[in-house]
């Protein structure tokens, strides 16, 4: 299992200069060899090529920082074209330094951590924030600038602890009022980090509008309004990891929907919220952090009418409407809140798709695209079959 720990750096002015010109040094190459491969004609360079071409021909004042900078930025830039020949992103950008580019990599065998300190090749010892909190192989850093702060992101390998998975089940339907709302009615509120504090950024970017460009009261004010997004993105982060590793602590048996966030944020009157509420992101940390706990994990399709649908008779609702906060069953009376409605039907799904043993494993029907990752329900668990029925739980009738 490998995990990362980031740590605020407090470098001094002098060692600051160092990291600009670190940053500065692997923007340089990551650049560069942008421009060699575009200029490229016929069969394009690799990233080794470049490589070795850049060692030959770079400037002096390269020296001056160390070398896990300018490779760094070329291992990032082979991945770059990697993604690009496997069609899974465009070809590699120019990085600006007006975007805040700042970042450099460090190799494992090029740095130490001691308590309070990291020692970085050249510049020597730097104090972080806190100790580094795991312990295992160190496999590498990240050094980045984020609203005029510096912090060092250190990659831990650590064994895995084969553990039994909790012995709970529940269905997981996620919305916009409420965060998350589980099957057993257990339920996760909304924080909305940046409805609250909307108001706040939009002031200041207006004064920020106002202020003479080159101005250094608008270079503190960028700096301010970066730090507010800062604040927005740390409150969405903290409600997120605690909202998931709560649920992969307390369930061993997940079974959540699959959400095609990307198309649902091009409703513009609910792109903000869904943003603010980062659902892509819950449901990624969620399915990586059950599969740590060794639990089962199981992916609802897309299309599946759990809000629609009447978790006690399965009647289906085709006039239910977005504001209708609470599902009223016309057949059989079932009165129940709509999220809660919701979960039960996608962990009732869940179940059927269990026990009948879809052939792709996780409730897709093959015209759609399956999960990278995920819970494979033809492959039992490490620790056996399946977690058994839960007492008193029954499919509705079709």
């Amino acid at each position: 299992m490998i995990k990362a720990h980031k740590i605020r750096l407090n470098p001094t002015p002098e060692q600051e200069v160092y990291l600009m010109k670190a940053a500065g040094t692997a923007r340089y190459a990551y650049n560069w060899a942008v421009a060699q491969w575009r200029q490229a004609e016929g069969k394009k360079p690799t990233a080794r090529v470049l490589k070795k071409r850049f060692n030959a021909e770079k400037p002096e004042w390269v020296y001056e920082v160390t070398k896990c900078a300018a490779e760094g930025a070329f291992t990032d830039f082979g991945r770059a074209v990697t993604n690009f020949y496997e069609q899974r992103a465009g070809e590699p950008q120019f990085k600006k330094r007006s975007r805040g580019v700042f970042k450099f990599k460090l190799n494992n065998d090029k740095f130490d951590v001691s308590g309070y300190f990291v020692k970085i090749p050249i510049l020597g010892l730097v104090n972080m924030a806190e100790k580094l909190r795991f312990e295992g192989k160190i496999m590498g850093a990240v050094v980045t600038r984020e609203a005029d702060w510096w912090y060092i992101s250190i990659t831990v390998e650590m064994p895995d602890h084969k553990t039994l998975p909790p012995a709970g089940a529940c269905g997981v339907d996620v919305g916009l009022v409420r965060l998350a709302t589980l099957s057993d009615g257990t339920t996760f509120e909304n924080v909305r980090p940046l409805r609250h504090l909307l108001d706040t950024l939009a002031t200041l970017q207006r004064v920020f509008a106002r202020k003479q460009p080159g101005s250094k009261n608008r270079a503190k004010l960028k700096v301010k309004i970066a730090r507010l997004h800062q604040r927005i993105r740390n409150i969405r982060n903290d409600i997120l990891h605690k909202l998931t590793t709560w649920i992969a602590d307390h369930y061993g048996f997940v079974i959540i929907e699959d959400l095609h966030v990307k198309g649902l944020t091009q409703n513009h009157c609910l792109a903000l919220s869904l943003a603010d509420a980062a659902l892509g992101r819950l449901l990624d940390l969620l399915e990586s952090k059950v599969i740590r706990t060794n639990g089962q994990l199981v992916k609802v399709d897309r299309f599946f009418p759990s809000s629609k649908r009447c978790a006690h008779c399965g009647h289906k609702r085709e006039d239910l409407m977005l504001a209708e906060r609470v599902f009223v069953c016309p057949e059989c009376g079932f009165t129940a809140d709509r999220d809660h409605n919701a979960a039960m039907n996608i962990f009732q799904e869940g179940w059927r798709l269990t026990f009948d043993q879809c052939p792709s494993g996780n409730g897709y029907d093959g015209r759609k695209t399956p999960p990278q990752t995920g819970y494979n329900l033809d492959k039992r668990g490490k620790y056996g079959d399946i977690l058994p029925m839960p007492s008193g739980f029954c499919f509705p009738e079709r």
